[in-house]
């Protein structure tokens, strides 16, 4: 087994818990000299493990993924465990989430992706060998698998996507950036792009002051009956002309 990819721990903030998915969704091992069982760090059964620890007092769980993906089984798992989980779920995909770590990422209650990060979502696949009859049902099962992923997309999404839009972007194996994800109700927020807007809204507000003080500036005429009166400055100039001999 590789080094572990899923990583949970107790974040600083108290209440709090991180949970890193940076590799391949994986089921458990077995030592094939032993037939001793090697836990996955990114097996369902992992996870629950470690939510059953942390105890209760988790309010707030933050899930970074930079997947290609993995397993359905275990990635349904994940989801459902997460999704059932009463803390609330941010989502940050740091890199890619692609296949069934997109569909983890659907478990958030908000997705937040980074401007230059990816979602790849296709139709589920299996391998299979066989006879007609066992290669039609493997063709049956797959469609139902499949389903199963595509209505986390349609929960998270709501009235952003519709069923023949999602199969379409599925059929093409459809890789998505952080904007289209956001069009597709996939995402909730853009990191950094809050911030821009705010910076863009502040520049446009400054520029409508200065405009309305320009105009109020036009509009402002003086008194005709003090249109020949003198400033002090004009009376003290005269004073000094005359003064000097009128130069």
């Amino acid at each position: 087994m590789s080094k572990p990819i899923y990583l949970i721990k107790q974040a600083a903030e108290p209440n709090s818990m991180e949970l890193y998915i940076y590799d391949y969704v994986q089921s458990d091992g077995q030592d094939w000299w032993t037939g001793e069982t090697i836990e996955s760090d990114t097996s369902s059964n992992y996870i629950k493990n470690q939510l059953e620890q942390a105890g209760d007092n988790i309010t707030n769980i933050n899930i970074y993924i930079n997947s290609y993906g993995g397993e359905v089984k275990e990635g349904l798992g994940i989801y459902n465990i997460l999704k059932r989980h009463p803390a609330q779920k941010t989502v940050y995909v740091d890199g890619f989430a692609c296949s069934i770590a997109s569909v983890i990422a659907m478990a958030g209650d908000k997705v937040i992706m980074g401007t230059n990060t990816l979602m790849m979502i296709h139709h589920a696949s299996m391998g299979v060998f066989g006879n007609a009859d066992e290669l039609r049902k493997a063709a049956n099962d797959v469609e139902v698998i499949d389903q199963a992923s595509c209505s986390s997309y349609l929960t998270k999404a709501g009235d952003k996507l519709d069923e023949t839009t999602l199969n379409n972007l599925l059929d093409a194996q459809t890789w998505l950036n952080a904007e289209q994800c956001l069009k597709y109700g996939l995402a909730d927020e853009i990191a950094g792009k809050e911030d821009s807007q705010i910076v863009q809204a502040q520049q446009r507000f400054k520029q409508s002051i200065k405009q309305e003080i320009s105009q109020m500036r036009s509009k402002i005429q003086v008194p005709k009956q003090f249109n020949h009166e003198k400033t002090n400055a004009e009376r003290l100039m005269q004073i000094f002309k005359k003064e000097n001999g009128g130069k």
